[in-house]
């Protein structure tokens, strides 16, 4: 009998719970087929390339180990996409495949690279699924952007040697405290990093209390801020600014959820006795809400053009849904005032800096933990404003809408925040570049 050792029990203890975390998930299965079709409904995106979904990717069309990178969705493949085109020019004898688990980042990944890059969707986190995708993928490297950690995918990462890195990795407090509920599970799934690039400090600290070696901890800044809008969007945004009227204020609701369209168009028609004027956009974050938008829009207005139905836009149209993917940025230069949405809906928020760049006020709500640090330093600048309820946005966005000096003050202090802080993208192209050194040598 082999004698009992504490460290022989959190082997166990690991191996076990990863063995039935595995049970569950493919106990779950059917469930999650039942959800695939179920979403397809709206968006028959979710229907199609279902073989991926199980490891049975397409063999790759080029020669050469890949650079692999996995983007859950859309914000995290725009986050990624000035790395990916670094690795494009510096690598060529490296084809660069992109995994994302929704329609959303595919159409993204289409958008940003066309054909240069190839694009797979993420297999489902099941032992033989990863079997089959490494045996026709290959990869060289594995680069995971932000927190979009599974088991089984980092153990197959590691029972074939290939290096992971987990790049502008944040980790909130709530999402830390879930962690730590399963640490069986976590630990040993961190151990098998091999290198966080964080976010923050803070972000660092989490990683490492929940069990990552501190040697393999970075801390190199948020890429996010090393924006470079497209100058193309920004004309278009202001060419849209001049059919809606360019001395009308604009106001912006991106990447709103459920729950928050609403919330806005009460808040323009309130604010719009003061500003006949006003101008409202919205922009859901999801594709498969643009038509409920509009309908819920059309119950406010008569006067409402969506930009994927190439609807006239003049100065007598009073809201402007943005149902199109790819073209936030444009929509944000042809703005005054921009509301970040996922800030009213529990889901954390969305990113600050993108209006900041474009030097735009910023107005968030109180559910922010995505952003957490990125927004309260912004707040602390004086580029964003952050309220609790609906009459706090009210007044908020009356301050801003009634006075050019505040919004010009804010969008400068935002812009000044974002320079002060860039130079995460170059740092992590170095860690990179040393991880993909070291695996060409193996």
């Amino acid at each position: 009998m082999r004698p009992f050792t504490p460290c022989s029990s959190r082997i166990d203890g690991a191996i076990v719970a990863r063995a039935l975390y595995t049970l569950l998930y493919y106990l779950a299965l059917p469930l999650i087929l039942l959800r695939i079709w179920w979403r397809g409904r709206r968006a028959p995106a979710y229907r199609q390339r279902i073989s991926e979904r199980l490891g049975c990717a397409p063999t790759l069309a080029t020669k050469g180990r890949p650079i692999w990178v996995h983007a859950v969705s859309v914000g995290e493949t725009v986050a990624i996409a000035p790395l990916i085109e670094r690795l494009l020019a510096r690598y060529p004898q490296h084809p660069i495949l992109v995994t994302t688990m929704t329609p959303t980042g595919a159409e993204r990944v289409q958008a940003l690279f066309g054909t240069r890059v190839q694009h797979r969707y993420c297999p489902w986190d099941l032992p033989d699924a990863w079997w089959r995708f490494h045996r026709r993928v290959n990869p060289a490297l594995c680069i995971i952007v932000e927190t979009e950690l599974w088991p089984n995918m980092l153990a197959a990462c590691a029972a074939r040697n290939v290096p992971v890195v987990l790049a502008n990795a944040r980790l909130s407090a709530r999402s830390a405290r879930g962690y730590a509920r399963i640490a069986r599970l976590v630990r040993p799934m961190l151990g098998r990093l091999t290198l966080v690039a964080a976010q923050s400090r803070t972000d660092g600290e989490r990683f490492i209390e929940l069990g990552l070696a501190r040697e393999q901890l970075h801390v190199t800044g948020s890429i996010k801020f090393d924006l470079c809008p497209d100058p193309d969007q920004i004309e278009a945004g202001r060419q849209l600014r001049v059919q809606l009227g360019e001395t009308r204020p604009v106001l912006i609701g991106a990447s709103t959820h459920e729950g928050e369209d609403e919330l806005l168009l009460r808040c323009w028609q309130q604010l719009a006795l003061k500003w006949p004027g006003l101008v409202l956009m919205l922009v859901p974050r999801h594709p498969e809400r643009f038509a409920a938008v509009r309908t819920l829009a059309q119950g406010y207005s008569d006067a409402v053009s969506s930009r994927s139905q190439a609807d006239p836009v003049s100065t007598d149209t009073e809201i402007y849904i943005g149902d199109t993917m790819g073209e936030l940025m444009l929509m944000y230069a042809a703005a005054d005032v921009a509301f970040v949405g996922g800030s009213f809906s529990g889901t954390g928020g969305h990113n600050p800096l993108e209006p900041a760049a474009l030097g735009k006020p910023v107005v968030v709500g109180p559910d922010t933990f995505n952003f957490a640090e990125i927004t309260r330093a912004l707040s602390d600048a004086g580029g964003l404003r952050q309220v609790q309820d609906e009459s706090g946005l009210v007044r908020i966005l009356a301050e801003l809408i009634g006075s050019a000096s505040a919004r010009q003050r804010a969008g400068e202090a935002g812009r000044r925040y974002l320079l002060a802080s860039q130079g995460a993208l170059e740092r992590l192209e170095q860690l990179v570049a040393q991880q993909l050194l070291s695996a060409d040598s193996d």
